[in-house]
């Protein structure tokens, strides 16, 4: 009979979501707040990216949560100790196994003691060891915000900072200052792990639909939902770009710069400034309305049969390439009941005609509008065969980055 691997239960959700950490060893380090509560399932969205994850507690944070809940966890047996194993070292000495330290949540009293050296819990042990390797180190803090308004708090995060170590947040809400969201939390570790390809480099993506005004209460707008400029602009961020996300939603990720604009006029006019401050792609993935119209100063009466008058929106991608010659512009070309070489035809022409470095395509009759999945193509102007990527958008999003970052790479070689 075929031997059954030794492994926790909890690990068969290992890579449910994705790979971007495989082969990575996290050593999660937990501190006395009272969101260390929220450390379960931390562990947990870290191991769906294929993340091997420990446990490193404080005694205060084992006053909170019980040691027993991260072990289920993570897999792993939780350090509340140091023993003969030597744990800080196993894990971040010079031969260590770990890659990253996570402090998460990071008390102003750990923040303190990793900034000045002291190491009385195992945790602090785990962070000097660490620090002193050179080893990555992430700190989440969370505590109240009074503490966190403490100049010598302040003083010892930046002191932290000026030694490469990476601050999460925190979130200013009901007097507290809140432990990041674990999106966020695991974004940022995904980026400090995997951020490499597209590292150095700035990018702007345009998302959603814009909605032009038909009196102060009515808009006209389209059925975009901003999903995959979301996912773009996500991934480009774990790729260790700089990332500039113009769109009418809220995507609240702290690394990612956001720009709200509602019209297409006003879509136009943000690119067009924001690419003045120097970017290497733009990425023109929102559902710019073709027509807009003089809104009406009070609200339309209901009833009756108003006459609307359309006129033609400026076209942001024209504008953008005749203002920004040598910058990289993806485009996407949405068409509705069309076989597929009629398809390649009209997004061949677009992107001839607006001088696109590539285009994604797209029959949005057959989904792919507003829903979590699509089915595009990738086509550039020196490729005869045109990808076909079918899946979830965070996988499209990935397939668009690893063309962006060969392409870049290959004019990076070129200059």
């Amino acid at each position: 009979m075929p031997q059954i691997p030794n492994r926790h239960p909890t690990l068969w959700i290992r890579s449910s979501k994705s790979g971007s950490l495989e082969g990575r060893t996290i050593v999660l380090a937990v501190t006395g707040s009272i969101a260390a509560v929220r450390t379960v399932e931390l562990a947990r969205e870290l191991i769906r990216r294929g993340a091997d994850v420990y446990a490193v507690m404080s005694e205060a944070a084992s006053w909170i949560i019980n040691p027993m809940a991260l072990h289920y966890a993570t897999g792993n047996e939780v350090v509340t100790a140091i023993s003969g194993k030597v744990e800080h070292v196993e894990f971040f000495g010079k031969e260590g196994r770990a890659d990253l330290l996570l402090v998460a949540p990071a008390t102003a009293n750990t923040v303190g003691k990793m900034a000045t050296g002291i190491d009385d819990t195992p945790v602090t042990t785990f962070a000097t060891t660490a620090i002193g390797a050179g080893k990555p180190v992430m700190v989440v803090p969370a505590m109240h915000e009074d503490m966190y308004r403490h100049p010598a708090v302040a003083d010892n995060l930046e002191k932290l900072r000026s030694w490469g170590i990476a601050i999460v947040g925190p979130r200013m809400e009901e007097g507290i200052a809140k432990i990041s969201s674990n999106e966020e939390i695991v974004l940022e570790t995904e980026r400090m792990l995997k951020g490499h390809s597209l590292r150095g480099k700035k990018i702007l993506i345009t998302s959603g639909s814009t909605a032009e005004a038909v009196d102060p209460i009515r808009i006209l707008t389209n059925r975009a939902s901003g999903k995959t400029g979301a996912e773009l602009a996500l991934e480009a961020y774990r790729r260790g770009a700089e990332v500039t996300i113009v769109h009418r939603n809220r995507l609240g990720m702290g690394g990612i710069r956001e720009i709200f604009a509602e019209s297409a006029g006003q879509m136009t006019d943000a690119v067009l400034e924001e690419l003045s401050e120097g970017y290497d792609v733009l990425i023109s993935a929102a559902a710019i309305g073709d027509y807009t119209l003089e809104a009406a100063g009070t609200k339309i009466k209901s009833g009756g049969s108003p006459v609307i008058s359309l006129t033609p929106t400026r076209k942001l991608i024209t504008e953008a390439r005749k203002a920004f010659p040598e910058i990289r512009i993806i485009g996407f070309k949405a068409e509705t009941g069309i076989d597929r070489e009629e398809l390649f035809h009209r997004a061949l022409q677009t992107l001839a005609n607006s001088g696109l470095d590539m285009i994604v395509a797209n029959d949005v009759s057959q989904g792919g509008m507003g829903t979590d999945e699509n089915s595009v193509y990738l086509i550039r102007p020196d490729r005869k065969e045109h990808g076909n990527i079918r899946g979830p958008k965070s996988l499209i999003a990935g397939a668009l980055m690893d063309e962006i970052a060969m392409m870049l790479s290959a004019g990076d070689k070129i200059k």
